[in-house]
C-alpha cells in the first residue's frame, strides 16, 4: 500500500513540476526598434547631405556647423542608444564588455567622420569634385605650398578610411553578436510578420547606400559571410532563427543583390574606374551624382 502511494505521489509531483517548468517563449519581432533604426538611418545619415544641399547656405555660414553636422551629432547619440536597446532584447545573453567596447569605438569613429565630412562638404561648395582624387581636384592641385595637399590627403584618410573603419567594424560586430543570439531550439519560432517585410525594402536600400558610399563593400561581404556561416552552423545544431534574425539576414541578402546591380550598371564608366582602381570596384553614389547628374544641369 505504501509502495502504491509512493508511485502515485511521484507521478503527481512530476506532473506538477512539468506544468510549472518554464516554457520557451517565442521572441516577438522588434518592430519599434527596427522602425526607429530605419528612420534615423534614412533621415540622419542618408538625408544629411541632401539637407545641406536643399537648405539655404545663408542659414549656415561656412565657418559654423551646417545642418548636416547637427544631423550627424544626433546620429552619433541616437544610433548607439538604439543598438544598446536592441542588445537588451537579445533572447540569449551577449558579451557585454565586447558590446560596450564596440559602442565606444563606434562613437569615436563616427565622430572622426563628422569632422572630416563637415570640411569635405565645405570643399564641395568651393568646387571640389568627388569623382576625382584629392591631388587631381582643380581647387587643390595648385595649392601653395605643396605640403598643403598632403594635409588634405590626411583629411581624406581620416574621413573616408579611418573614420569609416572605426565606425562600421564595431557596427557589424554588434550586428553579428545580436544575430548569433537570436537562435533557439524552439519548434514554434515566430515567422517574420508583415511589418518586417514592409521594412525590408527601406532597410536593404539603406545598407546598399552604407556599403557603397562608405566604401566598405569588403567589410560588408565579410559580415554577410559570417552571418551566413552562423546561420548554417546553428541549423546544423538544430537551432532555428527567430523573426529578428531572419529580418537581418534577408536585409543583407537584398543589399548584396543591390550592390551587384550597382556595380554592373557602372562597370564600364572610365572616370569612376580611374578613381576606384582597387580590388572592389564599387563607386560612391555621390561621386556618380557630381559626375553625371550635377554636371549635366
Amino acid at each position: 500500500m505504501n509502495y502504491c502511494s509512493s508511485i502515485c505521489s511521484s507521478i503527481i509531483t512530476a506532473g506538477v513540476c512539468k506544468e510549472n517548468a518554464p516554457k520557451k517563449e517565442r521572441q516577438p519581432f522588434h518592430f519599434d526598434l527596427w522602425l526607429c533604426l530605419t528612420l534615423q538611418n534614412w533621415i540622419l545619415d542618408f538625408g544629411r547631405p541632401i539637407a545641406m544641399i536643399v537648405l539655404p547656405l545663408e542659414w549656415f555660414p561656412l565657418n559654423k556647423p551646417s545642418v548636416g553636422d547637427y544631423f550627424h551629432m544626433i546620429y552619433n547619440v541616437v544610433t548607439p542608444f538604439l543598438l544598446l536597446k536592441l542588445m537588451e532584447r537579445a533572447p540569449r545573453p551577449v558579451p557585454r564588455t565586447a558590446v560596450h567596447l564596440c559602442i565606444i569605438t563606434f562613437v569615436m569613429g563616427a565622430s572622426i567622420h563628422l569632422v572630416g565630412d563637415s570640411i569635405n562638404h565645405r570643399l564641395i561648395l568651393s568646387g571640389y569634385q568627388l569623382h576625382l582624387s584629392v591631388r587631381e581636384n582643380p581647387i587643390i592641385k595648385d595649392l601653395k605650398p605643396a605640403s598643403l595637399i598632403d594635409s588634405f590627403e590626411l583629411l581624406y584618410f581620416y574621413d573616408e578610411h579611418l573614420g569609416h573603419l572605426m565606425w562600421y567594424i564595431p557596427f557589424f560586430i554588434i550586428v553579428l553578436i545580436y544575430f548569433s543570439a537570436c537562435f533557439s531550439d524552439s519548434e514554434d519560432q515566430e515567422k517574420m510578420p508583415l511589418s518586417g517585410w514592409l521594412l525590408l525594402g527601406p532597410s536593404s536600400l539603406y545598407y546598399w547606400y552604407l556599403a557603397t558610399e562608405g566604401q566598405i563593400t569588403g567589410l560588408f561581404l565579410l559580415a554577410f559571410l559570417a552571418m551566413f556561416t552562423v546561420r548554417i552552423f546553428q541549423k546544423c545544431k538544430g537551432l532555428a532563427p527567430d523573426s529578428n534574425s531572419s529580418f537581418l539576414f534577408y536585409s543583407f541578402s537584398v543589399t548584396l543583390l543591390l550592390v551587384s546591380l550597382w556595380v554592373a550598371y557602372l562597370w564600364d564608366d572610365p572616370v569612376l574606374r580611374n578613381k576606384y582602381p582597387g580590388l572592389f570596384y564599387v563607386p560612391e553614389p555621390w561621386s556618380y551624382y557630381t559626375l553625371h547628374i550635377r554636371e549635366s544641369h
